[in-house]
């Protein structure tokens, strides 16, 4: 097996970027969800609340392209180019574009406590400079928040190093993490629940096979960061429990199912949930993936990972894939209080 795509998503939930090669790091791909949008709200006593935007529950997230420009001799911070399609997108209706510094400084930022799936962290405010922006494509007031160095913990018995607390168990690691800085090397930006999302392209062709001749699944639906071509029969990955992956060998530990929600429904098009029976993907695969124990309502779809082992490996497109270990049955997923992932 091998390589076949590598995406990294720069705003969470925004689509992502095609990548030739990166680097693997033990939070991911370097720039992956470093950044994600807050929806602004009242309550009742006027109050502002912010309210995290996931692309199932704020589907017009499909309609912003981004674009990854990695720091250079001449932008030493780099950007991510963020591009607004009008719906209906085939239309032409036009387009507007941002620049976000890849690496902005966050002194003087506003500071704000981000909590994505009970798992806490400190993001900072960009700006109105970027907020205006996303906010009149959106229609609505919006934030763009930063994660800058801080990091959030993985919880439950996802990451690889669960069962091996130094408290004796499982506990401490189903307690919020709040602060600027996780002191587990196992952490996140603002990914829903593991550094790297790994899909085997055979799975991607078992499911455009269930649909109309002329359509193929479209892989960036899933999320991935990690597309592998070269498995015999789809679904094995149900069963990979660790991957070496590139020249060096690298490990990838897969600690986890990724189960499903209707954001594999949206339409690029228009930026709403699909409506035809060949944007239906959710539905179709509920008729046989729902296989985890731990999610018994959501169809699966891929492999959570974990770099085991040093960061900065290289890693590219073409890179050889070996399942290193198996599992007699499959994994059950565990994160407190979350049953699907949107990525």
């Amino acid at each position: 097996m091998q390589i076949k795509q590598l995406f990294v998503y720069p705003i969470k939930s925004l689509r992502g970027c095609s990548l030739h090669e990166t680097v693997l790091t033990r939070s991911g791909f370097p720039y992956d969800r470093c950044f994600m949008l807050l929806k602004v709200e009242t309550d009742d006593q006027g109050n502002r609340r912010l309210r995290n935007m996931h692309v199932p529950h704020f589907p017009e997230m499909a309609l912003f392209l981004t674009d990854l420009i990695l720091p250079n001799s001449e932008d030493p911070n780099g950007k991510i180019i963020v591009t607004y399609q009008i719906p209906p997108v085939s239309e032409n209706k036009g387009t507007k574009t941002l620049e976000v510094p890849l690496q902005p400084g966050v002194e003087g930022l506003e500071e704000l406590e981000i909590t994505m799936h009970r798992s806490s962290t400190v993001g900072y405010n960009m700006g109105s400079r970027y907020n205006d922006w996303f906010s009149e494509c959106f229609g609505y007031p919006v934030i763009l928040a930063y994660i800058g160095q801080n990091r959030r913990k993985v919880l439950g018995s996802m990451s690889p190093s669960a069962h091996n607390d130094a408290s004796g168990g499982l506990l401490s690691n189903i307690i919020p993490f709040f602060g600027k800085k996780a002191d587990n090397d196992t952490v996140l930006t603002f990914a829903d629940c593991a550094a790297y999302l790994v899909v085997s392209e055979t799975s991607v062709d078992e499911v455009s096979s269930r649909l109309d001749d002329g359509y193929e699944m479209d892989v960036t639906k899933f999320r991935p960061n990690i597309v592998v071509s070269g498995a015999e029969m789809p679904w094995e990955e149900d069963f990979w429990g660790e991957l070496a992956v590139g020249e060096s060998g690298a490990r990838i530990v897969l600690t986890s199912n990724c189960v499903r929600c209707v954001s594999i429904n949206v339409s690029y098009e228009t930026g709403t949930h699909g409506k035809t029976e060949n944007e239906q993907v959710y539905k179709k695969l509920t008729k046989d993936r729902r296989v985890d124990k731990g999610a018994k309502y959501n169809p699966v779809f891929g492999r959570y990972g974990f770099l085991k082992g040093d960061g900065d490996v290289p890693i590219r497109v073409g890179d050889p894939v070996e399942v290193t270990r198996t599992l007699s049955e499959r994994t059950t997923f565990d994160w407190p209080g979350l049953a699907s992932s949107s990525r």
